[in-house]
């Protein structure tokens, strides 16, 4: 059955209206003979409908040329991920679907919610060489809510689903469509048509819906508004990248690290408004979720890294199975943080901290201001921030001795990222000043990453040239690598007493004089 990307886009159209003839679409050299197909649909889903408010779709189908268990997760613009398992004998949500879908259900029971009828007559466009590029149908559909509180739904509709065409395709034929009197589909699924419920829109898989939003204009904006937005964008990002890692994409790690750092910054920034009894336990287990996940993220960096700086080395100056060495140990820390990760998105404390998030998304528990416009209240908080990088940049000039200046340099990383996010999450309401605090706050965190990222590098490096030295092999190499990142962490250096000049005569003046 497999994966893949499913473009499309549906219209609305009136029964008695004439299907047109489409070989005379632009780029369409014929129409072949229509497939005509009776499909019926069981759709699945929790009681509230939590996959359906998201943009999920998860069905057991039959008939048709795809028959079986079919899971529909947005992929952007037109565009949804299906993923398909066979149908199976049972009748029971494949056990991958309920995994894949857990951050979403919260591991509540997965129910019949809706059928779907569909009689179905199908046109391959193809060109000139015999390739198909796009399949158009004719719709004819009954849905039934079953929860019985709708009667059942009839309509009709075309779709035009993309094979090898190009996305200029699909607006040739919609024009077409429209001209023979159909209209853009009011609703994107047959499911949300049937149950009522919309994704919010831009919706992703794990959406929990549009940021609030005053709808006064930004300088109106009260701080729990935007404070409730921030939260509800990033744990969109949060459970959009938690079915990427479920999925194995490998940039999915670093981005559930992301989003709970930025979960927990948004916390930490708006902190002197909040009860901490409520939110400091919430930054702990985002703490506690980043941490999780760290053991996969450093190796997959160490290993891009390393890998590609040791392909660059002249054949000459590579002794020893230093490659191998780096691939085994390096891959197998990855498999095994990748699977601590997993069991953490498999954890009840994890379903726990979603709950909890979207409590405070839907009540923030702010202690003060919280009506107040944020253009207002956030100017202190951000000072407080820069004022906090200040602090960590001069215990960095403190430093009495190495260890302790690479330790100082990380926190004043972790005090840039932090400030970097404040000022992103400022920016709807401030502007052009929010947005340039970003900008420069963004690469001094990046070059005091790139710090950081030597350190753990020359730690790994001695401990590989120890164990190799052990096993009997040459360890010239590992020692000119170490010398290379050693090199690599004063170019940091060098360039962060740069940005901080620079960044002192011009954020520090402005935010923290």
């Amino acid at each position: 059955m497999g994966s893949h990307d499913e473009t499309e886009r549906k219209y609305d159209v009136d029964a008695a209206t004439v299907f047109p003839n489409l070989a005379e679409t632009e780029g369409v050299a014929s129409v072949g003979q229509p497939g005509a197909f009776h499909l019926e649909a069981v759709y699945f889903d929790t009681a509230d409908l939590d996959l359906a408010r998201s943009g999920v779709t998860l069905r057991r189908r039959t008939g048709g040329k795809d028959a079986g268990w079919h899971l529909k997760l947005p992929a952007g613009k037109d565009t949804r991920t299906e993923i398909g398992e066979p149908l199976g004998d049972d009748g029971r949500v494949p056990e991958s679907f309920r995994a894949r879908v857990h951050a979403l259900s919260r591991g509540r029971e997965l129910r019949p919610v809706a059928t779907v009828t569909t009689h179905r007559r199908e046109y391959p466009l193809t060109d000139a060489a015999g390739s198909v590029l796009a399949l158009v149908s004719d719709d004819t559909v009954q849905g039934q809510h079953l929860d019985g509180s709708e009667p059942e739904l009839a309509w009709r509709e075309w779709e035009v689903e993309l094979a090898d065409g190009s996305l200029d395709l699909l607006d040739v034929l919609e024009e077409r469509l429209l001209a023979a009197g159909a209209s853009p589909a009011a609703v994107g699924s047959k499911l949300a048509r049937v149950v009522g419920v919309l994704p919010a829109a831009g919706a992703t898989a794990g959406a929990m819906g549009a940021p609030p939003t005053s709808g006064k204009g930004k300088g109106k904006t009260t701080v729990r508004e935007l404070l409730s937005s921030q939260l509800s964008k990033h744990l969109a990002r949060l459970l959009e990248q938690d079915a990427g890692v479920r999925a194995d994409r490998t940039e999915a790690v670093h981005r559930v690290r992301i989003a709970a750092r930025r979960l927990r910054s948004a916390l930490t920034t708006f902190r002197p408004l909040l009860d901490g009894s409520v939110t400091d336990p919430v930054r702990d287990e985002l703490r506690w979720l980043g941490e999780e996940f760290a053991l996969a993220r450093d190796a997959q960096v160490l290993r891009e890294h390393l890998g590609g700086v040791l392909a660059g080395e002249p054949a000459e100056l590579v002794i020893g199975p230093v490659s191998a060495r780096l691939d085994e140990e390096l891959g197998n820390a990855y498999g095994s943080g990748k699977e601590a990760a997993r069991r953490a998105l498999d954890s009840d404390r994890y379903v726990r901290l979603l709950d909890t998030i979207e409590g405070l998304i839907s009540s923030p528990p702010l202690e003060a201001d919280g009506e107040r416009p944020a253009k207002k209240v956030l100017p202190g908080l951000l000072a407080r921030d820069v004022k906090r990088l200040r602090r960590a940049v001069r215990e960095i000039e403190a430093a009495a001795d190495p260890g302790s200046r690479d330790l100082a340099f990380h926190e004043a990383r972790k005090k840039a990222k932090r400030l970097r996010y404040a000022a992103e999450s400022a920016t709807p309401v401030l502007g052009k000043r929010a947005t340039s605090l970003a900008a420069d706050t963004k690469k001094i965190q990046e070059t005091l990453g790139i710090h950081q990222d030597t350190v753990v590098d020359r730690r790994r490096l001695r401990e590989y040239a120890v164990q190799a030295y052990l096993d009997g092999e040459n360890v010239f190499t590992f020692g000119r690598l170490h010398g290379l990142e050693q090199a690599r962490a004063e170019r940091a250096e060098r360039d962060f007493e740069a940005l901080w000049a620079a960044f002192r005569k011009k954020q520090i003046r402005r935010w923290a004089p």
